[in-house]
């Protein structure tokens, strides 16, 4: 027996040694995946799934926040911002756009006034818009029998404390298009997908879906970046197929993945779209995708609605953020999917068939972003494309967002990242003026020349008015003699 064990140690130490060199044996595509050499590799997590700030990205920016709000103008909601390409000074908007002797309507603050949800349709736009001579605001909805004044209202920061107060801290844009000269439908495949869809005369959604028109979101699936689109009171019920009836009906338009029927059926790509409490939850827990869309539901500002719900809703997602470990790499971004049909004195640029439209308010939160920065960059929907594109390297989806400008001029990456600071609600109180000196000189001179004249009197007249009250007063008042 010792002999045979004498002659097996020599053969298990060589079983021992090619076991333990077996992995580096192996080919490449074998076991744990590499890349090829020089290509970096993208690190996962241990769940299988890679983390934001481990993909290799263009800037710092690791969480692209992306908002859309509707219905408003520029100028509606910017147009007396101090520096903004606002409202032209004694602007007065024709009754009648034909007649040069035509009443006319100039802006005004609308405050508390009640509202209404204005036509805001491609017709509208075209005769809003009159072949650029920006004059049909008024007459645009006189043709509908409507009386139409309400279009050149404005709100300002007593209405907008908030929006105002981001845009002295961070980066608003003065020239963010729309991308579409119409209504919701173009303007959110704009965003998601860098074209239209609808081609047809009516922007709307078609019966059948929008079949295999590429998205952002096929991109970013492909390439592993992480995304989401988060839906405020989502109902997975409500598609395409089966559109549904009141405010909920809405998400189709405003989530135009649920118009796919791949995005529908499919559960690697289903599971990514949320209800918006999720946001929260990522945004507490880190777990924040790299790409996030996030689309609301009554907090929308559509007129009639409530624009201080809508400060209210934007303001959570920011603290949400803000308050987060994701805060040092993100940037959230924020417009209005049309201009709702109020007034807007910038005659948008010819960019082909179906836009631009009419400008829209867009505004950048970032710890990167420039402070008080009024960015007058031409940008629109596609923008939003082009900077995850760019930044996450990924190929153009159409024409629109390969040739759309970029907005990394609103950043400044050459500095560290800014603290988080809550921004407030209301607008700082302005200090009370100083007082006037010719105030303060005209006291003076009061209070000098008036008691020399007195006793300039009192001399020449020979009495002194200091001299003591008669014997017979001060008794009969109680006085000492």
């Amino acid at each position: 027996m010792g002999r045979s064990n004498s002659k097996l140690f020599p053969l298990t130490m060589m079983f021992i040694v090619m076991f333990a060199l077996l992995p580096a044996m192996m080919p490449s595509g074998a076991g744990a995946a590499s890349s090829a050499e020089g290509t970096p590799t993208t690190p996962a997590s241990s769940s299988g799934a890679t983390s934001p700030e481990d993909w290799p990205t263009k800037t710092p920016i690791k969480h692209f926040i992306v908002l859309m709000q509707e219905n408003h103008s520029f100028d509606n909601y910017f147009g007396t911002y101090p520096g903004a390409d606002g409202i032209p000074a004694g602007v007065c908007m024709p009754i009648d756009p034909t007649d040069p002797k035509s009443e006319c309507v100039k802006s005004f603050h609308i405050g508390n006034r009640p509202i209404e949800d204005l036509d805001h349709t491609s017709n509208t736009h075209v005769m809003e818009f009159d072949n650029g001579k920006m004059d049909g605001f008024i007459s645009a909805f006189r043709t509908q029998g409507k009386d139409g004044t309400l279009s050149m209202g404005y709100y300002d920061d007593r209405d907008l404390p908030l929006y105002w107060n981001i845009a002295d801290q961070y980066v608003l844009f003065d020239r963010f298009f729309t991308s579409a000269a119409g209504g919701s439908v173009r303007n959110h495949m704009f965003w998601v997908a860098g074209q239209a869809g609808a081609t047809e005369l009516k922007d709307s959604i078609p019966k059948e879906g929008w079949g295999d028109i590429p998205t952002i979101f096929d991109s970013l699936q492909a390439k592993g970046v992480s995304w989401k689109f988060y839906i405020q009171n989502y109902d997975p019920k409500i598609t395409y197929r089966d559109r549904g009836t009141g405010d909920s009906a809405a998400q189709v338009v405003w989530c135009p993945l649920l118009d796919y029927a791949r995005f529908l059926d499919d559960p690697a790509l289903n599971s990514h779209i949320v209800n918006l409490e999720d946001y929260f939850t990522d945004v507490k827990n880190n777990t924040l995708p790299s790409v996030a869309y996030i689309v609301p539901s009554g907090a929308s500002e559509h007129p009639p609605g409530s624009i201080l719900a809508g400060q209210r809703f934007v303001k959570k997602l920011l603290n949400g953020l803000m308050e987060s470990d994701s805060w040092n790499n993100s940037a959230f971004m924020w417009s209005y999917d049309d201009w709702g049909g109020w007034y807007d004195h910038v005659p948008p640029p010819d960019v082909g068939e179906f836009g631009y439209g009419f400008r829209a308010p867009a505004l950048l939160v970032s710890p990167y972003a420039k402070q008080g920065y009024i960015d007058h960059t031409e940008l629109d929907f596609t923008s939003m494309l082009k900077f995850i594109e760019e930044n996450w390297g990924i190929e153009p989806l159409a024409n629109r967002d390969a040739k759309a400008s970029n907005f990394l001029d609103a950043f400044d990456f050459t500095k560290g990242p800014r603290e988080a600071a809550i921004v407030e609600a209301t607008r700082p109180v302005p200090p009370p003026p100083p007082p006037r000196r010719y105030v303060i000189y005209a006291a003076y001179v009061v209070a000098i020349v008036v008691p020399a004249f007195i006793i300039g009197g009192a001399i020449i007249t020979g009495r002194s008015p200091f001299r003591r009250p008669p014997k017979w007063m001060s008794k009969r008042h109680g006085g000492t003699p």
